[in-house]
C-alpha cells in the first residue's frame, strides 16, 4: 500500500462527555435489551436442538452455542478484517485519517482503535472488535474518494458510536447464533425424522422451517435499530448531523453503483457496513433502515431546538504553501483521504 500524504488536524477539539449520547440509564437499558435478544436466540437454538435430539440435543446445542460465542468473542475482528483484506494504517502511513479517528476517540472518551484501509472501489466503512479496548474501524478507498474531510469524520464518528455502544460485539454474536440456528435447522430437516417422536414430528418440521426465519428477523431488527443509535451518537460526537446526512446520501448512491464483492460472497457482512453493502433498502428483510429515513432523522436532529449545543465540527486543513517549483504539476499527488489518487 502506498504511503499517504496528509496534514494534522487543524482544529483542537475538547472532549465533552455530556454531549455523547451513550452511558447511564440508556446504556444499561440497551445492554439489557441486547442481552435478552441474545438469550432468546440461544433459547431458540436449544429448543431446536431438543426437537431434533431430545434433552441431549438441547444440551449439545447449548454447548455449541457457547463455544461459537466464545470463539466469536475473541476472533470476530480478525475474521472480518481478513475477509476484507484490510491493511492497518497508522499516524505515519495515513496521518489524516488516523488523526481524525484518534481525535474523535478522544472526544468520545474511547481508546484510539486500530485503523484499517481497504483497497476496494465500493464506498463503505465498518467497525469491529469485542470491546472499546480491542476495537478497529475500517474504511474503503472508494469511500475516501467520494467524501470530503468533514464527511469522512462524520462516518468515522458513526463507527466509533457503534464501538462505544458495543454494537460490534452484539451484532457479531447475533450473526453467529443466527447462522448456527440455520445450520442446525438444515441438519434437522435431513436427519431429524430418523425415529418416531409421535406428536413431535409436526413440531420438528415447523421448527426447522420457522426457526431460521425467526432468527433472521431478530438479527435484522437489531441491525436496523442500532443504526439509528449510531447515527445519533456519531452526529453528537462529530458535531454536525448534516455532514453525516450528506455522507450517507453519497455512500448510498455509491454502494448502489458499485456493490460490495465481499457482501455478495458473504451476505452476513452487509450488516456491518454503514450503508447496505448490496444497495438494498428498508424492509423487514434489510440490514439497514432506508437511507432517506436516516437522513430525515439527522436533519430533524440538526434543526430541532433544545440543549444539543453541538461541539465545533471538523474544519478543512490549512493548505501548506510551497514554492511552485517543488510541487509537480504533471500528476496529482495522493492524499491521506484519497491514498490511491482516485478522486478527480
Amino acid at each position: 500500500m502506498r504511503r499517504a500524504l496528509g496534514h494534522r488536524l487543524s482544529v483542537e477539539l475538547k472532549p465533552d462527555p455530556a454531549h455523547i449520547g451513550f452511558g447511564g440509564l440508556k446504556g444499561k437499558m440497551n445492554t439489557l435489551r441486547t442481552t435478552m435478544l441474545l438469550a432468546a436466540l440461544t433459547a431458540l437454538f436449544m429448543g431446536l436442538g431438543y426437537l431434533i435430539g431430545g434433552t441431549g440435543g438441547a444440551l449439545i446445542a447449548l454447548v455449541i452455542a457457547a463455544g461459537m460465542n466464545l470463539f466469536t468473542y475473541w476472533n470476530a475482528d480478525k475474521i472480518v478484517l481478513r475477509m476484507h483484506n484490510a491493511q492497518e494504517v497508522d499516524a505515519r502511513s495515513c496521518p489524516q485519517l488516523f488523526g481524525i479517528v484518534a481525535e474523535l476517540a478522544r472526544r468520545g472518551g474511547l481508546p484510539t482503535p486500530r485503523v484499517y484501509l481497504i483497497d476496494e472501489p465500493h464506498p463503505n466503512a465498518f467497525a469491529t472488535g469485542r470491546n472499546p479496548e480491542n476495537a478497529a474501524v475500517a474504511a474503503t478507498t472508494g469511500l475516501l474518494a467520494i467524501l470530503d474531510r468533514d464527511e469522512v469524520a462524520a462516518v468515522m464518528a458513526h463507527e466509533l458510536a457503534h464501538v462505544k455502544n458495543r454494537d460490534t460485539l452484539v451484532m457479531t454474536m447475533t450473526a453467529t447464533i443466527a447462522g448456527a440456528i440455520s445450520m442446525l435447522a438444515n441438519f434437522g430437516l435431513f436427519f431429524g425424522g430418523g425415529r418416531d417422536r409421535g406428536g413431535n414430528t409436526v413440531a420438528l418440521i415447523l421448527a426447522v422451517l420457522v426457526a431460521p426465519f425467526a432468527a433472521m428477523l431478530v438479527q435484522l431488527a437489531i441491525s436496523r435499530a442500532r443504526e439509528y443509535g449510531a447515527d445519533k451518537g456519531g452526529a453528537e460526537m462529530h458535531g454536525n448531523p448534516r455532514k453525516l446526512a450528506s455522507a450517507l446520501a453519497k455512500l448510498a448512491r455509491g454502494a448502489q453503483a458499485i456493490p460490495s464483492q465481499v457482501a455478495a460472497r458473504n451476505p452476513a457482512a452487509a450488516a456491518l457496513y454503514i450503508v447496505p453493502g448490496l444497495g438494498r433498502g428498508d424492509s423487514w428483510f434489510s440490514t439497514h433502515p432506508a437511507t432517506e429515513n436516516r437522513i430525515a432523522a439527522l436533519e430533524a436532529m440538526a434543526g430541532a431546538p433544545g440543549p444539543h449545543s453541538f461541539l465545533p465540527s471538523f474544519a478543512a486543513p490549512a493548505e501548506t504553501h510551497r514554492p511552485a517549483a517543488s510541487v509537480p504539476r504533471s500528476r496529482k499527488a495522493p492524499s491521506a483521504l484519497d491514498p490511491h489518487g482516485r478522486r478527480p
